[in-house]
């Protein structure tokens, strides 16, 4: 593999980590956010959590602070898999088609995000889910990472560590697919039009402008994978949700369409900082001289 190839892999991978690990409190209250107030799940039937702030002071004072890292090991375990994985395949695929930024189109990179998320978050799954179980279930979750990963395998097979990977890929196609072409499309046109030199600002704006826009198009899938990755470890054999479109269409009518975007908030502040922490690092690593 050429100089060339290594660093976006590398690069990726360490800017998720740092991204990860500044934004997990957020990301944390989003999942709670999400799995609260299920008709159909006893446990989770209860409206605990007002918004964000409220859950991350009722989670504080009930849980204590370290509550609001629960699953971080995994988390970062994932962002060092799936983010790699994601920023190595999204730059490696668009150099195949073209060789300079100038000459990409929005096309040609929201088909090389749609393809990098969906193959990096489909091998990253397994952490995706202790992630998400560690997170609903707060205090109440037993183990450590390695004897969790053990446990779900063998209580649930290759299909518990998987559960929710065709949601997952779903959520990751839309945000990858939305986040870097959005990123580098208004990065490119902020250059090239001479309003912003190739500057933080300019990292700045563009990945504030594609937090957004991921936040929006991947909240009610996000709602329905964080469900379904938690509801085997909640409710035993029965299944609540037999895929995506049906768990948009039961919480759709049990709980309303605004249901779809329980979480959007913290979703969105997690998402917009998340992406500024990751690409302002990116940008700053790819100017390493090596």
């Amino acid at each position: 593999m050429s100089a060339l190839n290594w660093k976006p892999f590398v690069y990726g991978g360490l800017a998720s980590i740092v991204a990860e690990f500044g934004t997990f409190p957020v990301d944390l209250t989003k999942t709670r956010l999400q799995v609260q107030g299920q008709s159909a799940d006893a446990r989770f039937r209860e409206v605990r959590y007002r918004g964000m702030f409220h859950a991350l002071f009722r989670i504080c004072r009930e849980e204590g602070g370290r509550a609001l890292y629960s699953g971080i090991a995994p988390a970062l375990l994932r962002q060092a898999s799936y983010g790699t994985i994601k920023i190595g395949i999204y730059q490696s695929l668009k150099r195949l088609f073209v060789d300079r930024m100038e000459d990409e189109t929005l096309l040609i990179n929201v088909i090389c995000g749609v393809v990098s998320g969906v193959i990096s978050s489909a091998i990253a799954n397994p952490t995706d889910v202790l992630k998400i179980r560690m997170q609903a279930q707060g205090s109440l979750f037993q183990g450590g990472m390695i004897g969790s990963f053990i446990d779900i395998y063998q209580q649930e097979g290759t299909r518990g560590l998987w559960r929710g990977v065709v949601p997952t890929a779903q959520r990751a196609a839309i945000v990858v697919g939305v986040e870097l072409p959005v990123y580098d499309i208004t990065k490119k046109h902020l250059i090239m039009s001479g309003l912003m030199g190739d500057t933080i600002f300019a990292h700045f704006v563009s990945s504030f402008t594609c937090g957004l826009a991921g936040a929006i198009a991947s909240n009610p899938v996000d709602v329905v994978r964080t469900r379904m990755m938690n509801q085997r470890a909640i409710v035993g054999s029965t299944e609540l949700y037999k895929g995506t479109l049906d768990g948009l269409v039961k919480t759709w009518k049990s709980e309303g369409f605004f249901a779809l975007y329980k979480g959007f908030w913290p979703n969105w502040l997690r998402l917009g900082p998340w992406n500024i922490i990751f690409f302002i690092t990116y940008e700053q690593l790819k100017r390493l001289p090596f």
